[in-house]
């Protein structure tokens, strides 16, 4: 992000108007294709879903691009209380680096607390290192390996990476 641009990021919410660009982004992020029921759950978690706005300024032009997204959904475990599962979390490649995942974590993150929510899970394929490493930063452990989890692409297998939340622990 050189060149002697400025930016500012923007957490914006997925909406119906604006769930193609989640579907846009997760074509390019991901290589798994997602279904109808992922995107209504996505809507559906309302502010566990956020899409990230970088707003680029130079003296010459301001223009905003969507270069990242979290997607949520909250789940109702047997005792009643419910759990997240982070259902996909990425950016673009040119903008990693810059906070935004972080960022994004960290608003979910915040939510749980706020929400008294104790517990955060999400699947990540075994050789997938770079995104198991962003994880256990933020305090998530490796709980569980689902052998064939994933079809169509390889290694099928992945890690269950939960983060168990109290209400007196800072973001780790």
């Amino acid at each position: 992000m050189g060149g002697g641009r400025e930016f500012a990021i923007s957490l914006d919410g997925v909406r119906d108007k604006n769930v193609m660009q989640l579907k846009k982004l997760n074509t390019v992020l991901f290589p798994v294709r997602y279904n109808d029921k992922y995107y209504a759950d996505a809507l559906a978690s309302g502010d566990f879903t956020k899409l990230v706005t970088l707003l680029l300024s130079n003296s010459a032009y301001y223009s905003d691009i969507c270069v990242g997204s979290i997607a949520c959904r909250l789940e109702k475990k047997e005792c009643g209380a419910i759990r997240v599962y982070i259902m996909t979390l990425g950016v673009l490649a040119p903008y990693r680096g810059l906070g935004i995942g972080t960022r994004l974590l960290n608003h979910v993150l915040d939510l749980c607390l706020k929400q008294n929510i104790q517990e955060i899970y999400l699947h990540v394929q075994t050789n997938n290192d770079d995104a198991i490493n962003f994880y256990k930063k933020f305090g998530f452990e490796i709980t569980e390996t689902i052998k064939n989890y994933y079809t169509n692409i390889d290694p099928p297998d992945c890690f269950v990476l939960t983060k168990l939340i109290t209400t007196s622990q800072a973001n780790k």
